[in-house]
């Protein structure tokens, strides 16, 4: 039997990665890096939209990583060694 073709629409894929929590501090899902705003209404953009948005999402996954360095860093700067 011959492959089967999955059909596809000619438009942004969602960037979604199931990892759905909203950031506390920059608002946005620590997964696919897109606001509560834009993953509700991702299905009523239009492509153009979407390919704006996808081009962002880069930069704001950038924001939150630094973010997690950080408090990393701070936590192991606390050790008992540093506190004396």
């Amino acid at each position: 039997m011959g492959k089967k073709r999955v059909w596809r629409r000619k438009e942004p894929d969602s960037p979604c990665k199931q990892i759905c929590v909203i950031h506390p501090d920059a608002k946005i899902c620590i997964g696919c890096h897109r606001t509560p705003e834009e993953i509700s209404n991702w299905g009523l953009y239009k492509p153009q939209k979407r390919k704006t948005i996808l081009a962002h999402l880069p930069q704001r996954g950038k924001e939150i990583k630094l973010r997690r360095g950080k408090r990393r860093r701070n936590r192991l700067n606390r050790s008992p060694e540093n506190m004396m």
